[in-house]
C-alpha cells in the first residue's frame, strides 16, 4: 500500500518529486493520511487524523503546528533548518542597506516627480535634492549577530566579507555551528555588550518561551545612539511597546523588519517588508525537498533527522523487519519490549533507543515479523505511546 501525504499549502514540486509515486499518493484532501506536509498553514489538533505518523515542515519555525499535541500522540515534526538560510541572510544584506542609505525615502521621492518632463530640468533637480538622503557606508561598522546557527552565521560571514566588524551571541552554539563560524567573530559575554558595542544589531533565533520578548526595554536601553534594529527572525522576539519607546526617544535610530504589525506601519523610522524572508524559488525548493526527505526516510525506515519534539536517531536497515516503539521516558519499558520479543521467540538482529526530554524512540531490527497481537502486547504495555511495524526496506 502506498504512504497518503496530505498537503496543506502549495509545496515545490521539487520536494514532491523526491516521493516516488508508486509508493506515495499526494493530495489536498485525505481521510486518513500516514503523514502532512505543509509550509504556513495554522494546523490545529482537529486536522491531524489518527492515522497520522508525522508532520513534516518545508521551513525553520514550527510555531503554526501543535508541538505538545504532537508529542502526546507520538507525531514526530520534522522542520527544515538552514534550507532557507541563503535566502535570508541575502535580506539582510538588503536590510543592512536599507538601513544605513536614504534609498527607501528616495525611491519614494523620485516616485512623486511624474510631472518633470524636462530631462534637464530634472537633472538639475535631482543633483540639488540628492543631498537629503545621504547615508553612511556599512564598511567599518559593527554588526552585532544574536543567534550563530546556521542563519546567524551565513549572516556573520557576509558581515565579514562586507568589510563590517561582527560580534557574536549564542550561548546554545553547537559544536557544528562553531565549526562553520569564522575566527574574525568576536564572542560577546552577554547581550547587553552586544547591545552596547553594535551598530546595528540582527536577530536570528527560534521563537522559545525563553526568547520571547527577549529585546526588552532594558536591552534597547543599552544601546548607544543611532544604532539600528534588524529582525528577520521572528515578530515575538521583540517587544514591540519597548521597541516604540527606543524609536520615539531617539536611542534607536531604525528598526528594519519582515513582521509588519499596525502599530509600526508608516513610521518614518521603521522599514517594514511582507514576511518575505524565505519568499525566494531556491529556499521554496530546498525546504521541500529537505522536509519530503525526511518524512520518506521516517515512513519507510523509522530514522528521524531535524525533528523539532523527537530525538535524532538514524539506524542502519538490516535483513528482516523493523518495529518502531515511542514511550514515556521512564525506566523498564524497553526491557518490557524486549521481554514481549522473546516470548514471542522473536529475535532482535539491531537495536537503538534514545530520548529527548520526557519521550523515548525505539527502532528495533528483527530477524522474523511480529504478528498482530504481539504488536498489541507492546502497545499495551504501560507508558508506551505508539508502536509500529515497519517492513523490508524498499528497493
Amino acid at each position: 500500500m502506498p504512504f497518503k501525504l496530505l498537503t496543506l499549502n502549495a509545496i515545490s514540486v521539487k520536494g514532491l518529486d523526491r516521493l516516488p509515486r508508486d509508493s506515495y499518493e499526494i493530495a489536498s484532501e485525505f481521510s486518513a493520511p500516514d503523514a502532512i506536509l505543509l509550509r504556513s498553514h495554522k494546523l490545529q489538533p482537529t486536522e491531524i487524523a489518527p492515522s497520522v505518523l508525522a508532520i513534516g515542515r518545508a521551513g525553520a519555525g514550527t510555531n503554526n503546528i501543535p508541538i505538545d499535541y504532537c508529542s502526546s500522540k507520538g507525531i514526530p515534526v520534522f522542520n527544515s533548518p538552514g534550507a532557507n538560510a541563503n535566502a535570508v541572510k541575502e535580506l539582510v544584506a538588503a536590510g543592512l542597506l536599507l538601513g544605513s542609505r536614504g534609498i527607501v525615502e528616495g525611491v519614494q521621492w523620485v516616485n512623486t516627480l511624474t510631472d518633470h518632463n524636462d530631462k534637464a530640468a530634472l537633472n538639475t533637480l535631482l543633483e540639488a535634492q540628492k543631498k537629503q538622503f545621504k547615508g553612511s557606508e556599512i564598511q567599518g561598522r559593527t554588526l552585532g549577530v544574536v543567534g550563530l546557527g546556521a542563519i546567524g552565521s551565513l549572516v556573520a560571514d557576509m558581515a565579514l566579507q562586507l568589510g563590517m566588524n561582527v560580534i557574536g551571541y549564542d550561548p546554545a552554539l553547537s559544536v557544528e555551528a562553531a565549526w562553520r563560524l569564522s575566527s574574525q567573530v568576536q564572542r560577546a559575554e552577554n547581550l547587553s555588550s552586544l547591545f552596547a558595542r553594535s551598530d546595528f544589531i540582527t536577530l536570528h533565533l527560534p521563537v522559545l518561551d525563553s526568547t520571547r520578548d527577549l529585546v526588552n526595554a532594558e536591552l534597547l536601553g543599552a544601546v548607544k545612539p543611532g544604532t539600528k534594529l534588524l529582525n528577520f527572525a521572528r515578530q515575538e522576539i521583540v517587544h514591540e511597546e519597548s521597541l516604540i519607546a527606543a524609536l520615539e526617544s531617539g536611542n534607536l535610530a531604525a528598526y528594519i523588519a519582515d513582521f509588519p504589525t499596525p502599530a509600526l506601519i508608516g513610521r518614518t523610522d521603521v522599514i517594514l517588508m511582507p514576511h518575505i524572508g524565505a519568499s525566494t524559488d531556491e529556499a521554496e525548493d530546498n525546504c521541500a525537498i529537505m522536509a519530503a526527505e525526511q518524512l520518506k526516510d521516517f515512513l519507510e525506515n523509522g530514522n528521524i533527522k531535524n525533528s523539532v519534539n523527537f530525538p535524532s536517531l538514524s539506524l542502519e536497515r538490516t535483513a528482516g523487519c523493523r518495529i518502531s516503539v515511542t514511550n514515556n521516558n521512564v525506566p523498564k519499558i524497553l526491557g518490557s519490549v524486549l521481554s514481549v520479543l522473546a516470548d514471542a521467540d522473536i529475535n532482535v538482529a539491531d537495536m537503538l533507543n534514545k530520548s529527548r526530554g520526557e519521550l523515548a524512540y525505539n527502532l528495533i531490527d528483527v530477524e522474523t515479523c511480529p504478528d498482530e497481537s504481539t504488536l498489541a502486547r507492546i502497545q499495551s504495555i504501560e507508558g508506551v505511546v505508539n508502536v509500529r511495524l515497519i517492513g523490508p526496506p524498499r528497493t
